[in-house]
């Protein structure tokens, strides 16, 4: 095997891409108390006496709601668990069912002490929010089947016909929950104050690497115009965002779950902003959402819907919720995106379909992929025996010219040109190779198909697998030691020296470039260190069969053919083709001769 300087040069270019990528795309890496089993098998009804606060007559008609017994109602179906609270007519927990925190326990996505929220208007000296009202239970039906819907009602009312209604609505699949809501002869209490969704959320730790999930983690949003954004997800300091346009969906994005809002009417602007917690030991960091909803006249009754979503980055999850709701998973750019959602999500998912060991899945899933860039593959090794076997013919003409660089470039052009080789035709099927490689940064690192899934001595394949803990960090390295990290460098480095070794390689520069394949594993050695174990295993897997593919072709290929091949065509180069133009203009003035 051999490696010429164009194709050199094309890896360099992939992976000085690659690391700029994955430093784009990996930003940089707070105390809530953990809901205990058995306060999450409580039972679907719970009363709580409330301490009354008093008449409160700054809230005008609402006054009498601020005093009551608080009650607890759970809304469940096959894949959720929803405690809803009767004070404040609100959700105050969520556990996903098929799903397991960092510790084993079942996942709970919010609960009272880390989300508030509720209706707020806004006021000179206060702010009036709904969770502080006792709502009564109006119905009631707790458990969804197959045929029909859990749905609860709470109904705050105040006499003469005023009142305030909310009725949540569970289907029995899926993980979205309903909430439809009605404000009769109440607003004008309040004067012109705008009447506002607020959630505050202190979002939950509940994966191992909290650093690795706190960088993925940011306050989504998407305009009615279908734009979609994001704040920031640095770290290091606090992100707000006003928005001054309609909103048709706000969603507070983890690395594998999304809690969001999704109205049926665009909310009419709102405040968004997030900012590292204070604590570090289990929260991620801290979210605020203030939407506010249409304006109306004060004293105009009003209604709408929300549609709540909890549950995973799962993409056809995602799919069915909400027009650009799969942009909730972040897979890359343009193009990559394309490539994940159109190619490797397709072909995982149907691997899924027949294989259950997802360390299996990542070795089929590198096969087909390689099978489909084999054409690339094939011509990228055709272009480099070209090059090998002209090597002694340039050398010839090297040492005709005598140093002259310049004299040797023209040389060189003209020799190539009657060989009819593109000395750029190695690199160029290197290059077209690097979207697949960028688009896998993106989708391992968000698969949620490979959350605590273990293969081999790696317990999960989300993140990273350690064989050996240090007693101190090394910068951009970290505190432990991947052994898939090592397989992939070890794997990158014997391809380099394999393919260094048959290159004839004769200038400095060249040799210079010969190293660069030396250095650039050690460089994503440790990049690689701290990702998901799935993605070193996949880059591991995919180095052994460019390796076995270029030895299957070299075996194969007879270069003798192709140098005699070569050979033949040396001094009968075609002249160029004319411009048609002048085609034309030199066959009109034939015929003017005649």
């Amino acid at each position: 095997m051999h490696i010429d300087r164009n194709q050199v040069i094309g890896l360099f270019l992939i992976f000085s891409i690659l690391t700029i990528y994955s430093h784009i795309f990996l930003p940089g890496r707070s105390t809530q108390s953990t809901v205990t089993p058995a306060q999450q098998e409580q039972p679907s009804k719970k009363a709580t006496k409330i301490a009354s606060p008093g008449l409160t007559p700054q809230y005008g008609v609402l006054s009498p709601t601020t005093q009551g017994i608080e009650r607890e109602l759970i809304l469940e179906n096959e894949v959720m668990k929803v405690t809803l609270s009767s004070l404040g007519g609100t959700v105050k927990q969520v556990i996903l069912k098929q799903y397991k925190d960092h510790q084993g326990d079942p996942l709970v996505l919010l609960d009272t002490h880390s989300s508030h929220m509720g209706f707020q208007w806004g006021h000179s000296t206060t702010s009036l929010n709904t969770r502080t009202l006792f709502f009564e239970v109006a119905d009631q039906k707790q458990r969804a089947s197959d045929t029909d819907t859990a749905q609860i009602t709470f109904m705050v009312s105040v006499g003469d016909g005023r009142y305030i209604k909310q009725t949540y609505a569970l289907p029995s699949k899926g993980y979205t929950l309903t909430n439809t809501w009605q404000m009769v002869g109440v607003g004008g209490a309040f004067g012109d104050a705008p009447l506002q969704f607020v959630w505050r959320n202190h979002i939950k730790r509940v994966e191992k690497d909290i650093e690795a999930c706190r960088s993925r983690t940011t306050v989504n949003y998407y305009l009615a115009d279908h734009t979609f954004s994001a704040l920031s997800e640095r770290v290091d300091k606090a992100q707000e965002q006003l928005l001054h346009y309609p909103v048709q969906w706000v969603g507070i994005k983890q690395r594998f779950f999304t809690a969001a809002v999704i109205t049926d009417t665009p909310f009419a602007g709102g405040y968004l902003a997030t900012k590292p917690p204070q604590e570090s030991s289990s929260t991620v960091k801290e979210a605020q959402v203030r939407l506010t909803l249409p304006n109306t006249d004060a004293s105009e009754d009003r209604k709408g819907q929300f549609t709540f979503y909890f549950g995973p980055n799962e993409h056809r999850a995602l799919s069915t919720v909400a027009p650009g709701f799969t942009k909730n998973i972040p897979l890359g750019w343009p193009v990559i995106r394309w490539i994940n959602q159109f190619m490797i999500l397709p072909l995982f998912s149907f691997l899924e379909l027949y294989i259950s060991n997802y360390g299996i899945i990542i070795i089929v899933l590198v096969f087909v992929i390689k099978v489909l860039l084999f054409p690339l593959s094939y011509k990228s090794y055709m272009a480099m025996a070209k090059m090998r076997v002209l090597q002694p013919e340039f050398e010839k003409i090297k040492a005709k010219c005598s140093g002259d660089v310049q004299r040797i470039q023209m040389e060189q052009v003209k020799f190539y040109q009657d060989m009819g080789v593109n000395p750029m035709s190695g690199c160029v099927p290197v290059l077209l190779q690097m979207p697949i490689l960028l688009a896998m940064f993106n989708f391992f690192p968000n698969a949620i198909a490979l959350r605590q899934q273990a293969f081999l001595w790696a317990s999960d394949l989300s993140t990273y697998d350690v064989i050996l803990q240090l007693p101190f960090r090394i910068p951009a390295y970290g505190s432990h030691v991947s052994l898939f990290t090592l397989l992939m460098t070890a794997s990158t480095i014997l391809y380099a020296r394999s393919n260094n070794q048959m290159s004839t390689a004769t200038t400095p520069q060249e040799e210079a470039l010969k190293m660069v394949t030396y250095l650039m594993p050690f460089t994503f050695m440790f990049i690689l260190n701290s990702l998901p174990a799935g993605l070193s295993f996949y880059y591991f897997i995919s180095n052994l069969v460019t390796f076995g593919q270029q030895c299957l072709i070299k075996y194969f290929f007879n270069e003798n053919v192709l140098r005699e091949q070569l050979q033949q065509r040396k001094g009968k180069r075609k002249d160029p083709k004319k411009p048609r133009a002048q085609v034309r203009l030199e066959a009109a003035k034939q015929r003017r001769k005649k």
